[in-house]
């Protein structure tokens, strides 16, 4: 089977598209640690090596990856979006 994007830790929030990804697109993924598939439908356009969003994120919550706080939301996000900086700050500075 072939995937269109992997997850880090099985409590991250988003997956990286280790392909283009095409809105309306029914795409599977799998957790790198569980083994576990996920399937998702894709909402935007999402470039190689971009998130996508795995579940629904609302302003203001923190953004799981690598199985730690990368982010926070600034603009509610669905599952199969796109996330990138125009949804989510930093926090890698303390920002």
């Amino acid at each position: 089977m072939s995937h269109g994007f992997l997850v880090h830790g099985d409590e991250d929030h988003v997956g990286i598209a280790v392909r283009d990804l095409t809105p309306g697109e029914v795409v599977s993924g799998m957790y790198l640690t569980s083994h576990q598939p996920i399937t998702i439908t894709v909402v935007d356009k999402i470039p190689l090596g971009h998130k996508v969003a795995l579940v629904n994120l609302n302003p203001g919550d923190k953004l799981v990856e690598y199985h730690e706080v990368v982010g926070q939301v600034t603009q509610p996000i669905r599952s199969g979006e796109h996330v990138h900086i125009h949804n989510l700050k930093s926090v890698r500075w303390g920002a």
